[in-house]
């Protein structure tokens, strides 16, 4: 899969910027988690796709750095296997993204508690919350931060319906009819979120209306499916 893939926005480009809060080894670990043969969502496109976003939005954050550095990061880590057999869970993928941060990152200790918790906040969406305030905005931040990775749920039908396929990829290993309960259940949490789906007043007049018709309709398919 491409670098930048479909996005305008190149990863690279953003990462010169951010480089030097970074230990050298930093860039070969991430390209080698987001250009992992077991990946098809969470990929560079991925990561493109958020970093042209926060582009968009940069006015509304109070440290667009740190959000840069969250999205590079956040998804470092990601195994849908355990090793039992079964599922690894979200937390899981999130807590080694955010730890393999820390071993790469040169930030000092503010600004890495921050980007720490920024990672952290995406192993539940819907609950997340500021737990502490590392900066002023910092909280806005998290909040600006979590709406743009939910982003592409509000993408046009035919993305939103590849990407589930993307991740159909990631989880091959998984019988289908329990990957399609386990997503409709995720989705069903996503839209019962409601406003909450996207907090930024900004982000959710651009993004829910269309987020929720996505959900609905890939909700209806599924059911479908199992049907």
């Amino acid at each position: 899969m491409s670098l930048a893939g479909a996005s305008p926005v190149c990863p690279v480009d953003h990462w010169r910027s951010l480089e030097a809060s970074h230990k050298p080894s930093a860039w070969d670990a991430l390209d080698s988690g987001y250009r992992g043969a077991d990946r098809a969502y969470h990929t560079w496109d991925h990561i493109a796709e958020l970093l042209e976003k926060l582009d968009a939005f940069q006015a509304l954050s109070a440290k667009a750095a740190l959000i840069a550095t969250a999205v590079f990061w956040h998804d470092a880590v990601y195994a849908t296997r355990a090793p039992d057999g079964g599922k690894r869970s979200d937390f899981e993928n999130v807590r080694d993204s955010a730890e393999l941060f820390l071993r790469h990152t040169l930030l000092n200790a503010a600004d890495a508690a921050a980007v720490h918790e920024l990672i952290m906040a995406t192993a539940d969406h819907a609950r997340a919350e500021a737990k502490w305030e590392h900066y002023d905005g910092f909280a806005g931040d998290l909040d600006l931060f979590l709406d743009l990775d939910l982003s592409p749920l509000a993408a046009s039908w035919k993305i939103f319906a590849a990407n589930l396929e993307h991740i159909r990829f990631e989880f091959a290993w998984l019988p289908e009819r329990q990957f399609y309960t386990i997503q409709i259940a995720m989705l069903e949490g996503f839209l019962k979120a409601d406003a909450r789906l996207f907090r930024r007043a900004e982000t959710r007049k651009k993004w829910l209306a269309a987020a929720k018709e996505n959900l609905k309709l890939c909700i209806e398919e599924l059911r479908a499916r199992l049907a």
